[in-house]
């Protein structure tokens, strides 16, 4: 029993390893997504709103699977095209990365851009008028009150994102949840370790949430008195 409990909690190391693989990839896209969708460019815009509404109407799962199913038959069909004598064999924990990253971009994008709308245009104007270039004028200006306003949104996608790393187990990866699942089919008592799973979720999710909150309430200081 406690070979067991150890694995899974072995486990759960490549299970926080995934999730901040994924929220990088993710917080990457969803600034490159909402700087899209508010750049005014009708192509970004339209390849910004196309990326957000298909992945946020298509199940995890399915994506999970397309990912690794389909993009390792797509790329190996294209190396048989070519004449190329290659065989991918696509690796689980990209696979689950790639895939997590790419679902939860579009999730902040949508959190990003309501942020970034939420700070009065006059403010960017004046940074430009003060001769502030465009990068100087979003770290300076855009992003530290861009924070405020996108870290409740911020603090459930990333939530919602570590209970998702569970999907890797079905394409291989030996994440805490596939540990637990093999666990129980070994010794017939499925309660005891996926309850266990389930409990260093919640340990990861409750310390999540205490960091972010510390985090909003020093970007919230002083917001009560210039009312915001």
């Amino acid at each position: 029993m406690s070979e067991y409990l150890l694995s899974i909690t072995q486990g759960a190391l490549l299970t926080v390893a995934v999730s901040l693989a994924s929220l990088m990839l993710s917080t990457m896209l969803g600034l490159l997504g909402a700087t899209a969708k508010l750049s005014g460019r009708r192509s970004l815009v339209w390849l910004a709103t196309l990326y957000t509404t298909v992945v946020r109407g298509i199940p995890e799962l399915v994506l999970m699977l397309l990912v690794f199913y389909g993009a390792a038959i797509g790329i190996n069909s294209l190396f048989e095209s070519m004449g190329l004598d290659y065989t991918l064999d696509l690796n689980p924990f990209v696979a689950g990365v790639v895939t997590l990253g790419f679902i939860y971009g579009a999730y902040m994008t949508e959190t990003f851009r309501g942020a970034i709308m939420s700070i009065p245009r006059g403010q960017m104007e004046a940074a430009w008028a003060f001769g502030m270039g465009p990068g100087k004028t979003f770290f300076r200006i855009t992003l530290p009150q861009m924070l405020r306003y996108a870290l409740p949104g911020y603090t459930n996608n990333w939530l919602v994102l570590i209970k998702a790393t569970a999907l890797v187990s079905l394409i291989g990866l030996q994440d805490m949840t596939y540990l637990a699942k093999q666990a129980s089919a070994a010794t017939r008592q499925p309660f005891v370790f996926l309850l266990f799973a389930a409990a260093l979720y919640l340990v990861f999710t409750s310390i999540s949430l205490w960091v972010l909150k510390r985090l909003n309430n020093r970007y919230s200081l002083g917001s009560e008195k210039v009312g915001l």
